[in-house]
């Protein structure tokens, strides 16, 4: 496979174009205008940053990238798919409440907010993964999938599963329906926890007669019947239903680049990465660390392997700044950031699967503008 073009552009301005005259300039330069989007609709998927977070991509750069489809005719909105955690953003309610809450509406974007996979997370599509070594199949988001063209625009971190949160990261986990994300997560099925309070919410929503009642009171998931839909996880009114998280990170990692391929196979994609406020985690946490490293400047391409290891390399060739999670939680001794953070990640994990089923390259050709 040939290389790959990625195209760069720092964080400096000038009098005469500001940053979000770059960006438009660096999407302009990359290729994105060769898209045909006339009248076509256009998920730009993005992570709208967990109540509490600081750290994800600010909504002025969203209408950027909103703006410039527009002018190319197409139709864009803006999404996510719910999380599989409890947290801010478990169902389209309180994710669209978190949206608006960090900055993301129809005044400050210029264009709408679509949950992908609906209310409950159960809204999804069934798509083949082809050429998959751990899926055969994934659970996408219905309304990313009734895109005819996917934008990813990524803000570049550390993870604490992956070693690094990028391209792959948004799309392979990002549009993950609630049973997706189960199925990159764990190699099991979701268990009740002691808070469970027996109000029978999951077993009335199993298709397949999982849970049933105890003697003591409390629900219990029978995962001879269970097929790991995680509806139940969604209706619990306590947050008493959690998923094992049990799957390496090695195998998460290829699970997340088969995702990807999923979710980009048979239509136009681009990517395009701010590599700033680099924190050690996702933007999931509801908090975001200091940043690990200087901020870089802003990627993109049409290749979701090429841009996540152009951003990769980018970082490591970064100094690592000092009083971060690295001095408290990781290891301060290992030169690599995304290591240091998380030594039991392996950050190459999914670039080396993204390459092995046919996702992209990770060889590229870095041009500055």
């Amino acid at each position: 496979m040939e290389k790959a073009k990625v195209y760069f552009t720092d964080f400096r301005t000038s009098s005469d174009e500001n940053l979000l005259q770059k960006l438009k300039r660096l999407m302009a330069t990359a290729g994105m205008d060769t898209i045909d989007f006339t009248n076509k609709y256009v998920a730009i998927k993005l992570h709208f940053g967990e109540p509490g977070n600081l750290a994800y991509v600010r909504p002025n750069y969203v209408r950027a990238v909103a703006e410039f489809i527009k002018d190319l005719g197409g139709k864009p909105f803006l999404t996510d798919c719910n999380t599989l955690y409890v947290g801010g953003r478990k169902n389209a309610v309180d994710h669209m409440m978190a949206a608006e809450m960090n900055g993301f509406n129809t005044i400050t974007t210029g264009c709408p907010v679509i949950i992908g996979d609906g209310l409950k997370g159960t809204d999804d599509v069934e798509v083949p993964i082809v050429g998959g070594q751990y899926l055969q199949t994934a659970r996408i988001g219905r309304a990313v999938m009734d895109a005819d063209i996917v934008i990813s625009l990524n803000h570049f971190k550390g993870h604490e599963m992956t070693g690094f949160g990028g391209a792959m990261k948004n799309l392979g986990m990002g549009c993950g329906s609630r049973a997706g994300k189960m199925a990159m997560h764990n190699a099991g099925k979701p268990n009740t926890t002691d808070d469970c309070v027996g109000c029978g919410s999951c077993q009335k929503i199993c298709a397949h007669d999982a849970p049933q009642l105890q003697d003591n009171g409390k629900m219990f998931i029978d995962h001879d019947k269970c097929v790991g839909c995680g509806r139940c996880i969604g209706v619990c009114p306590v947050d008493a239903i959690v998923s094992p998280h049990d799957e390496t990170c090695e195998i998460l990692d290829g699970k997340i680049a088969e995702y990807t391929k999923a979710v980009v196979d048979g239509r136009p994609h681009f990517h395009i990465t701010l590599v700033n406020s680099v924190s050690p985690n996702c933007d999931c946490h509801a908090e975001n660390d200091a940043p690990i490293v200087p901020d870089v400047g802003m990627f993109a391409s049409f290749d979701p392997v090429a841009i996540d290891k152009a951003c990769c390399d980018a970082v490591l060739a970064q100094p690592r700044l000092q009083n971060t999670w690295i001095d408290d939680h990781g290891d301060p001794s290992i030169e690599d950031v995304f290591t240091a953070s998380h030594p039991n990640t392996n950050w190459r994990g999914q670039i080396d699967h993204g390459v092995k089923i046919g996702l992209g390259t990770d060889q590229y050709e870095l041009i500055r503008i």
